[in-house]
């Protein structure tokens, strides 16, 4: 570090914007803190190479640098490559209080709109040395604007970046980037999602996991990343330049937006990195921390609604203001086009960590008008176990995770009792849940799996857990999977177990995407990806998460099944309806015939019983929203052994007469699982149909 310090030109500055503002005369730098007594804006300016340089301490006077809650100074200067970060000195009584001042500690801007880069694995220097970084937001984005992809037309993929292509089988040249997720481009298209759901790409510390690898001794990594530093900044170690990290991520979101792929953000507001007391000091505890966090009234302690050792003071004005700022900083500067909220049902607690009625923040975010036009999803639950599935917001903006659909279509199909009735309601678009006010079905956010958890084919692998290499001796992870082996624990298998769990997977891949409402995969269930019944995989930086895409080759056609499916839902609106089935009768002049008629394995006859494990449902064309659509008819069957016998219905009158076609059949080997209407449009059936176990029969009706 230069013993001789350059003087600054300092001036008062101004209190808003929060954050720093390259302005005319140099930087202006605004800092929210109440209870902080003195605050100190630390500047390292980098010599010719990079390296620290000269660094300077300017205490801002409470007279003259501050208005009301404000800090704020001016810095004459044309160094925007500087680095900067505070010191707060103040009351410390955490019991009394819950203040924590540390003069020493050089806290992070919870504003920076960048922080230092750095590859993935190398030591964060938060709280250390300044590490917030000004930013110029001049790239040219040439003319991209947001594809508002309606919801009925959304199918998300959920992935993790560095995840998605890191090992080697990926054979992109950007392996674990941004860049690596242009690369794979044509392979989302080929697919056919709309839209990409990124697990969290803001800065965190992956390098803050405690547990090691029982079998190496070695430090596990924070791998998914659901410990954000901060709210703007984005993660540098996910690029393949860690220099230019934001234009990477631009130009990313730039090709899939030329590709008609949306970018959606897996986002985390219910608590920071900073953990519990014990945690790292890097920005919002040092700064002011009874307004940032949930604090108990009587020890102080931190409320723990994350399950994470804080919670983020969500419904004060000054950290809805703080969220509010971040989300339209993604939308505005980096074009992402939505949101899935972790855990959001923390956003409706109030300081006391009570559920309030109607939420300030909740409201805020679908009401702001940058965000009018952005698709906005709820995590309806937090770790305390509040869970708001179909009860989080009457707002028609917001949309949810279905935990009850993954829940009910699992039960379904491992042979659990009593799951058809609650099936059907999934299958038609959650009216329990979701048909008050404006809502409907496309509110429900469809899955069988997500990042947490079982992956889908270790969902037909496994009966219990195995996380052991987690470090915690198995205790972590959700112990209520929904899942069954299909009569063997994990691999390898022989070949009837084998095909038995292709066909399950087939079979709930039927259910996920025919269904109506917004279906979503998980990255790599599309050809049999495992982790090996790792069911939290959040410190497995290695190939029990990195996908391996040689499974894409081997289990080609699963991946054929997969694409055909996302077709099919594409090409036949009556898979996407923007309301729910209505109770009237579709008729022509010759048979009546509902918008969604149940059976069992008779027409006309339902069963409803614990006991009953068949369900079949015929979707009359005439019900479809646009031009008349061709009717299906769907059966599945979830014994775990037996097969059954449905007898169909008849084909809907129509001005034509039409016939019905087997079109997929989850038991048959490919390529006769799935065939194509002109295929098969011959072909004549009898009125009865045998369904193997655990599978999946749709007819199409087809003219003669």
């Amino acid at each position: 570090m230069s013993k001789k310090i350059t003087p600054l030109i300092k001036k008062r500055g101004r209190p808003f914007p929060l954050g720093p503002t390259v302005v005319p005369e140099g930087i202006n730098f605004s800092l929210f803190s109440r209870h902080g007594k003195a605050v100190t804006l630390v500047l390292e300016l980098p010599d010719a190479t990079g390296c620290a340089g000269e660094c300077h301490q300017i205490p801002l006077s409470p007279d003259t640098n501050k208005t009301g809650d404000i800090w704020h100074i001016s810095i004459q200067t044309d160094r925007t490559d500087l680095r900067y970060g505070y010191k707060i000195d103040g009351r410390t009584d955490r019991q009394e209080s819950g203040l924590i001042y540390d003069r020493e500690t050089i806290l992070i801007d919870p504003y920076a709109h960048m922080l230092t880069p750095r590859k993935w694995g190398d030591s964060a220097v938060y709280g250390k040395r300044p590490c917030c970084r000004i930013i110029r937001h001049d790239f040219n984005w040439l003319d991209d604007h947001p594809l508002k992809t309606p919801l009925t037309e959304t199918i998300i993929y959920e992935l993790h970046v560095r995840g998605f292509t890191k090992h080697q089988t990926s054979k992109v040249r950007s392996p674990g980037t941004y860049r690596g997720i242009i690369e794979k481009i044509p392979y989302l298209q080929e697919l056919g999602v709309t839209a990409v759901e990124l697990m969290p790409v803001a800065e965190f510390d992956e390098n803050d996991n405690i547990f090691r690898d029982p079998a190496t001794g070695r430090l596990l990594k924070n791998f998914w990343g659901y410990n954000p530093v901060s709210f703007f900044a984005l993660k540098s170690g996910y690029a393949s330049d860690c220099e230019d990290h934001i234009n990477e991520f631009k130009t990313m979101v730039l090709a899939l937006h030329r590709a008609g792929i949306e970018v959606i953000l897996d986002i985390v507001y219910n608590h920071s990195g900073e953990g519990g007391y014990d945690g790292t000091t890097s920005s919002f505890r040092g700064i002011d921390n009874p307004i940032y966090y949930l604090l108990d009234e009587e020890q102080r302690a931190y409320l723990n609604f994350s399950g994470c050792g804080n919670t983020l003071n969500c419904n004060h004005p000054v950290v809805r203001e703080l969220i509010r700022s971040s989300l339209r900083y993604w939308v505005i500067e980096m074009h992402v086009d939505g949101f899935r909220f972790d855990l959001a049902s923390i956003l409706g607690r109030d300081k006391k960590g009570r559920v309030l009625p109607d939420p300030p923040m909740i409201e805020i975010i679908a009401e702001d008008p940058i965000l009018r036009e952005t698709k906005i999803i709820a995590e309806a639950w937090d770790a305390a176990g509040l869970y708001q599935v179909g009860s989080f917001s009457n707002d028609a903006r917001w949309g949810e995770w279905n935990g009850r659909f993954r829940d009910d279509v699992r039960g379904f199909m491992a042979g659990s009792a009593g799951s058809v009735t609650s099936l059907a309601t999934r299958i038609a678009g959650s009216s329990d849940l979701y048909q008050s006010g404006a809502r409907g079905p496309c509110n429900s956010i469809n899955f069988l799996t997500s990042h947490d958890g079982f992956t889908l084919y270790d969902l037909v692998s496994y009966n219990e857990k195995h996380n052991l290499a987690n470090g915690e001796e198995n205790r972590d992870g959700d112990n209520q999977n929904s899942s069954w082996n299909s009569g063997r624990e994990g691999s390898p298998a022989g070949k009837k177990i084998t095909e038995l769990r292709l066909r399950r997977i087939r079979s709930m891949a039927v259910i996920l995407l025919l269904s109506q409402g917004v279906p979503m995969l998980t990255a790599g269930d599309e050809f049999g990806r495992s982790q090996n019944g790792n069911n939290n995989a959040w410190c497995q930086d290695n190939s029990t998460s990195w996908l391996d895409w040689s499974l894409a080759e081997k289990n080609a056609d699963l991946l054929r099944f997969f694409k055909k499916c996302l077709q099919l839902r594409k090409n036949h609106t009556i898979f996407r309806r923007e309301d729910f089935f209505r109770d009237v009768n579709l008729s022509t002049g010759g048979t009546d015939t509902k918008e969604i008629l149940w059976q069992s394995l008779e027409p006309d006859q339902q069963d409803w019983s614990p006991e009953c494990h068949t369900l079949a449902f015929l979707l009359d064309g005439r019900g479809a929203r646009g031009e008349r659509e061709d009717d299906f008819f769907i059966m599945l069957n979830g014994n775990r052994e037996h097969d059954v016998t449905f007898r169909l219905p008849g084909v809907p009158v129509r001005d034509q007469k039409r016939f019905w076609c087997k079109i997929i059949d989850t038991a048959a080997p490919a390529p006769a699982d799935f065939l194509s209407i002109e295929k098969v449009g011959k072909t004549r059936l009898t009125n009865r149909i045998k369904v193997k176990a655990m599978a999946a029969v749709v007819l199409q009706s087809a003219k003669r």
